[in-house]
């Protein structure tokens, strides 16, 4: 098949920096049987193409700060030049809004089934720190015009799922799935210390300040905890220096961006993960964690909501004391984390980058096959517009 994907971003020609690790393994795998070209809208200033794990990139280009329709229709023009004749099996857009409204846009000018995945916080309504699309009526329009085109929805949690069923009532669930191959079960050493760890970047919707104050209060109970916090800053220092006004400077680690490999060598080595978001549209660093087969507890939201009470331990959002209890709890009960551990690498291998990968494929396999049946049936068994045009495969000369 040809497949089109419609990205913000997160597809590098570094395949290390500024990537969506799941995304591009997804592409990768599809690569792997199908033609696969990536169309992103807001990476790259200028337009530019390049491989890429075997599949091709088309960088659209942007200005920075560029608003209205002119990076969509540039979008459009690009993926219906690159289509040609043949055009596009499928096209799928990942996120709601502008990559969601280009993939559905191009399926109806190509013709071509459309899919979109809700995998943000498209849906998100956090007025108290600004956070969410649904807090802007612009997003807002854009979310349900992306769900009202698409020939399928998917999403990639449960909680998600029920939350967009407001909207379109069919939206399937395809879990986004890691690389167990790359994350997998490490050895730490037995604690004291202990190594607690939360991947994500420093911003209001992580709420990094609940973690803190929790670490703080099971520091009392537990001596010998240290904190690891691997992601970007984008909050200008303001959660290191909470760090050091609580206490925590010579117990708390601040590693910034890290290439997804030394993130899932940073998780092989932890004793317990710490999510600790208001709000998660799934969470994929828990799903990496769970495949390392490292403990999870926290907020309630997301693919955590889905693990606990069996594969994680979820507590409310925003509360602290019930957090650090917890943590306490935990390093205080050697079975109960083997357990967790367990159960929680089976969850994330069931649904690994592999099944991902294969799922949205015959996804696509049976899109495009309904579409077919579906020209057939308008126009009858004797119709000559029943040849349909030959799509290339695997190996076929790509742009």
């Amino acid at each position: 098949m040809r497949i089109a994907l419609v990205a913000p971003g997160g597809f590098d020609r570094s395949g290390t920096q500024r990537i969506l690790p799941v995304f591009l393994w997804m592409a990768e795998r599809l690569a792997r049987s199908h033609q696969v070209h990536v169309f992103t809208l807001r990476h790259d200033t200028e337009p530019c193409a390049y491989r890429l794990r075997g599949a091709w990139v088309h960088a659209v280009g942007f200005r920075p700060g560029e608003r209205g329709p002119g990076v969509l229709l540039r979008a459009l023009r690009l993926i219906r030049q690159v289509g040609g004749g043949p055009g596009f099996d499928a096209v799928h857009g990942l996120w709601a809004g502008e990559p969601g409204l280009c993939a559905g846009l191009a399926g109806r000018l190509l013709r071509a089934p459309s899919v979109l995945t809700l995998a943000g916080g498209e849906l998100a309504a956090l007025p108290e720190i600004g956070y969410g699309g649904a807090l802007r009526w612009t997003s807002r329009a854009a979310v349900r015009a992306s769900l009202r085109m698409a020939t399928a929805a998917t999403a990639a949690s449960e909680p998600l799922v029920r939350q967009a069923a407001q909207l379109r009532a069919d939206v399937r669930l395809i879990p986004l799935g890691v690389d167990i191959r790359l994350f997998r079960p490490g050895s730490p050493p037995q604690g004291p210390p202990w190594h607690l760890i939360q991947v994500a970047s420093l911003n209001r919707v992580k709420d990094q300040p609940t973690l803190l104050r929790a670490v703080a209060l099971a520091l009392a109970r537990e001596p010998g905890i240290r904190l690891h916090c691997v992601g970007m800053d984008t909050l200008g220092g303001e959660i290191q220096r909470l760090a050091a006004g609580l206490g925590l400077a010579d117990r708390a680690v601040f590693h910034g961006f890290q290439p997804t490999e030394r993130v899932a060598a940073l998780l092989a080595d932890a004793h317990l993960y710490i999510q600790s978001s208001l709000h998660e549209s799934g969470g994929i660093a828990v799903r990496e964690a769970a495949a390392c087969a490292v403990p999870v507890l926290g907020t309630s939201v997301g693919h955590l909501a889905e693990m606990a009470p069996r594969a994680a331990v979820g507590v409310p959002p925003g509360d602290p004391a019930a957090l650090a209890d917890a943590i306490v709890d935990l390093l205080r009960d050697e079975d109960a984390r083997r357990g967790l551990a367990a159960r929680g690498r089976n969850w994330a291998a069931r649904h690994d980058a592999d099944w991902t990968a294969a799922a949205f494929a015959a996804l696509y396999a049976d899109l495009r096959r309904s579409a077919r049946e579906g020209v057939s049936r308008a126009h009858g068994p004797h119709s000559s517009s029943m040849t349909e045009r030959r799509r290339p495969e695997q190996g076929e000369a790509a742009p």
